[in-house]
């Protein structure tokens, strides 16, 4: 009887500690500063003030800012779910050659950063110092620029080459689990391929496209990256860069940062109408394509048009993705922007200066390589502590967890920028503005989420009678977790290092509102040398941050095949 007593106490002490640790770390590092945005956006001096808010909404700017971020969204999402439903077709089922090829390639433009291949389109397309356009007019007779990327079409057409795999993988998971029979039947009855795509596949992956597609529209409703590299320059604000220029153009005063949270909290609202719109299409369940046996898709003959799509699918892929990924290295090897590529203009000397000559590039990589090892650690550990409390605790509220965990992930990066910038920046006792701890904070914040799903589905698969075996045997719940449980889910740990440490690299949004002299990081850094006219130099820096992205996402598919094999 002592010894069982001694056991529940035991349990109940450790398990009191990790839902107040985890309660306490999402509370702290995400709902405090969220919070704050919608209570300083409402609120001044103590009463609630709605006709602030609203002044701000009526300037001219404010109204032009949002008009431009629904028109690039609109024209994103439209573009991408093209675009990602065409390719997913084809390579789930058709039988286009090199499918296999097709689509590893269709996937590359997920992990590559867009506002990198912004960079490389303005170095294409810009409307004097383009390559393309300089071609056009020096060796086919054009008068003028043939292409202007500094457009509303320019910014969504860049836009879709690097989010249209949102709706490709969605579609293709649909796709390659959809029962093949209601398309075997039209084709017995004699319907045609477009007639079967148009009428019964289509329809069938419907709510995946329109998933996919309201992904689309929030990432591309809150982006900064793209839209400050081809939009500033032609006057072309949405509402993340014009919260930067508000608070950069200031020096963070008060009064921009309050401006900021009126603006941010129409990214909220946006956020949340995309997401409900996106449950409620997925919740409604009228499309039932996954049936309870393993079915394989059927293959559609293209028949003649077999080698036209396949060179097609390459056309594409060599456009969109290897020829801006060359301009960058190109570009980068160059001893002054405007030379041709010749082998006597072209040297390492500008990779050699980044990597050891210049302190501010050399910072900017020691910065990103150290906050992103960083936050991954800390969140991979807090995110198990966390999903250990959601997947096999019985607490009342943990459902609440969940919702703050996800939360960042739905809510765009200025405004988790900001939230940071209100809540650690002395108001309350804490000064980290202008320090990397405040971008370090952000960090966790904003990825909090991967570390939930990677280490919940983990934790899913760990039985509750291995645990209850070990109690039997003696063990306490401390030495359970550490002995059973965090062997079994390391997979799901290491994944998510990596699901952190790689888009922390690569990260923008976030780092441009709260990065100091001393503190850039290798995105922000990338961003203030173009702005700057160092072109080579930049494009140098971004060739970089490119191999560190690939030879990151090399090691994640071989350990994602190492542990699935």
């Amino acid at each position: 009887m002592s010894t069982s007593s001694i056991k529940t106490k035991s349990s109940i002490g450790v398990g009191q500690i990790i839902l107040f640790l985890s309660v306490a770390i999402l509370v702290i590092v995400v709902a405090f500063p969220v919070l704050l945005i919608l209570f300083n956006a409402f609120w001044v001096e103590g009463h609630f003030n709605l006709k602030n808010v609203i002044e701000v909404l009526s300037e001219p700017d404010t109204f032009k800012a949002l008009k431009n971020s629904l028109i690039i969204a609109t024209g994103t999402t439209i573009g991408s779910t093209i675009v990602g439903t065409f390719f997913a077709w084809l390579v789930t089922r058709t039988d286009l050659p090199h499918k296999t090829f097709m689509k590893s390639m269709f996937l590359v433009p997920f992990m590559l950063p867009s506002f990198i291949g912004a960079m490389a389109w303005k170095m294409l397309l810009s409307p004097n110092a383009g390559f393309i356009n300089q071609f056009f007019i020096h060796h086919l007779g054009f008068t003028g620029p043939v292409f202007n990327i500094y457009s509303y079409l320019g910014i969504s057409t860049v836009e879709v080459m690097y989010l249209f795999p949102f709706v490709f993988i969605q579609v293709c998971g649909a796709l390659e689990r959809m029962d093949p029979t209601l398309e075997e039947s039209a084709r017995i009855s004699g319907a045609g391929l477009l007639t079967i795509t148009r009428k019964i596949t289509i329809p069938l992956v419907l709510p995946s496209i329109m998933s996919g597609a309201l992904l689309i529209m929030l990432y591309s409703m809150a982006h900064f990256g793209t839209v400050a590299v081809l939009g500033i320059e032609n006057g072309i604000y949405n509402i993340p860069t014009l919260i930067y220029e508000r608070i950069h153009q200031s020096g963070g005063s008060f009064a921009s940062i309050r401006t900021g949270t009126v603006l941010a909290t129409v990214l909220v609202i946006s956020a949340a109408i995309i997401i409900w719109a996106q449950r409620t299409i997925l919740g409604k369940g009228h499309y039932q394509i996954i049936g309870g046996k393993s079915f394989r898709p059927m293959e559609l003959k293209l028949r003649g048009l077999r080698m036209p799509l396949m060179i097609f699918c390459l056309a594409y892929i060599a456009f969109t993705i290897v020829l801006p990924t060359v301009v960058i290295f190109l570009v980068g090897g160059l001893k002054t922007y405007g030379l041709s590529f010749t082998p006597e203009n072209l040297s390492l000397d500008n990779y050699k200066f980044i990597l050891f000559e210049y302190q501010v590039t050399r910072d900017a990589i020691f910065n990103s390589v150290t906050l992103g090892f960083s936050a991954a650690i800390i969140t991979m550990f807090a995110g198990v502590m966390i999903s250990y409390v959601i997947v096999k605790m019985k607490v009342r509220g943990k459902g609440i967890l969940e919702f703050l965990g996800m939360l960042p992930f739905s809510v765009p990066g200025s405004v988790i920028a900001l939230g940071v910038i209100l809540a650690w920046s002395g108001k309350f006792g804490i000064n980290l503005y202008n320090t990397v701890w405040i971008i370090l904070l952000a960090y966790i914040a904003r990825y909090m989420a991967f570390s939930l799903k990677a280490n919940s589905a983990a934790l899913e698969q760990v039985h509750d009678s291995l645990v209850e075996a070990a109690r039997s045997c003696g063990a306490t719940m401390w030495q359970s977790l550490k002995d059973i449980v965090i062997p079994l889910v390391r997979p799901g740990m290491l994944a998510a290092f990596f699901l952190i440490f790689l888009p922390s690299l690569r990260e923008l949004t976030v780092s441009i509102m709260l990065y100091a002299p001393t503190t850039r990081t290798i995105g922000v850094a990338i961003y203030t040398l173009n702005e700057d006219g160092e072109t080579v130099i930049s494009a140098a820096l971004a060739g970089i941050a490119l191999i560190i992205i690939i030879v990151g996402q090399t090691i994640i598919n071989h350990f994602t095949k190492k542990e699935g094999a």
